[in-house]
């Protein structure tokens, strides 16, 4: 009888802790999207680019920098951060599709609850064993990832 009690006991920690752990990393990764602060540096600055006295500050675009899709669009294909980034205007602002969960591998394809967006492809990083937890994680081989972290047990 008490193992029986034990058991469900064990379970039901087990069913909690999987749960906190989805929620840690839905929300690590949310916040990480919703960084405004975050800036891209071009990897080739377009030619007639914003007129600026510094070449560096002329090659730096704001997560969020607005865009105009039909007109002169500053992010429509750009490479930045040394190819880690791919900006394109998605409903007027700059948003990187390598990593933006609300734009994953193109605009307005949004990740679902658990997933992250790695290298533009909306991954499960809770028992993606390559990218466990976070993006480019990979576990060691013959290591599994199970909710978001390489040989839990």
């Amino acid at each position: 009888m008490a193992s029986s009690s034990l058991l469900k006991l064990a379970t039901i920690l087990s069913l909690v802790v999987s749960i906190l752990l989805a929620l840690h990393t839905q929300k690590t990764s949310s916040v990480d999207i919703e960084d405004e602060d975050e800036e891209y540096v071009l990897d080739t600055p377009p030619v007639n680019f914003i007129r600026s006295r510094s070449r560096f500050l002329a090659s730096v675009i704001k997560k969020g920098t607005q865009c105009h899709a039909e007109r002169s669009n500053i992010c429509n294909g750009v490479s930045a951060n040394i190819g880690t980034g791919l900006l394109y205007c998605c409903k007027k602002h700059c948003r990187n599709v390598l990593g933006d969960k609300n734009n994953c591998g193109r605009c307005d394809n949004k990740c679902k609850f658990g997933e992250s967006c790695c290298n533009g492809k909306c991954t499960n990083v809770v028992f993606d064993v390559n990218n466990c937890g976070t993006c480019s994680n990979k576990c060691a081989p013959g290591v599994k990832c199970q909710y978001g972290t390489c040989g839990y047990a």
